[in-house]
């Protein structure tokens, strides 16, 4: 949600829970995270504390889409696709089925970042949306992306390595021939051609965030007499 429109106040009223209940949501995740972190003193074991919870929220921001969709917000569809189904993929499509990737060590990495990440943007929205922006939101959703973007990105990627090997060897929906399609499909060469689609995109988000950062935290422009 890249803006928020003027709304009718059932319109805000639903943003309002939607982006409250998330930020909540990432919340209670967080909460899991540091209590397995502190008590175990090891990330092993950390993706099978929060699974459930990730699972569910992470997969709720498909809303996101239909938010921009409806015209909601001011979020371009395509984009905001892209964004949601970036993380949907690599949380159902990577990280959950190959359990071999559980504990490893893009596991905490991806779980700080998105958690940190995610309970910031829905609080910033929700303030947006009541109309009162407090200057430290603005200053942490518009700073703290320069580490959490990077940190989260390599999780992301560490866990698609090591999902490979497992990948490859199952089969995981893969499609071989001969079949009654007569089709094939190989979900090994889907997630090695990932790689290079990181690459490409992940520099132009990042650099995108630097500006909407100089343009939020830029004082405005004093008047001329």
């Amino acid at each position: 949600m890249s803006g928020v429109k003027k709304q009718n106040s059932a319109a805000q009223a639903w943003l309002i829970m939607y982006n409250v209940a998330m930020t909540a949501g990432w919340s209670f995740i967080g909460i899991g995270v540091v209590s397995h972190l502190y008590k175990h003193g090891t990330y092993k074991g950390l993706y099978d504390q929060v699974e459930k919870q990730l699972l569910f929220f992470q997969t709720s921001a498909i809303l996101e889409i239909f938010h921009a969709m409806f015209g909601l917000v001011r979020s371009n569809v395509m984009l905001t696709t892209l964004q949601v189904f970036s993380r949907v993929g690599i949380v159902w499509g990577v990280i959950q089925p190959v359990v071999q990737v559980h504990d490893k060590e893009g596991i905490p990495m991806v779980l700080i970042a998105w958690t940190i990440t995610e309970i910031i943007r829905y609080l910033f929205y929700t303030f947006v949306l009541l109309g009162v922006t407090p200057k430290v939101m603005l200053w942490l959703r518009y700073t703290l992306f320069i580490v959490l973007y990077p940190l989260g990105v390599t999780g992301e990627l560490l866990s698609l390595y090591y999902s490979l090997p497992h990948v490859q060897k199952s089969g995981l929906y893969s499609l071989y021939l001969p079949n009654n399609l007569n089709f094939t499909f190989n979900y090994y060469y889907v997630l090695l051609g990932l790689f290079p689609m990181y690459i490409i995109f992940f520099p132009q988000l990042y650099f995108h965030m630097f500006a909407q950062r100089k343009k939020s935290l830029s004082p405005p422009a004093k008047k001329q007499e």
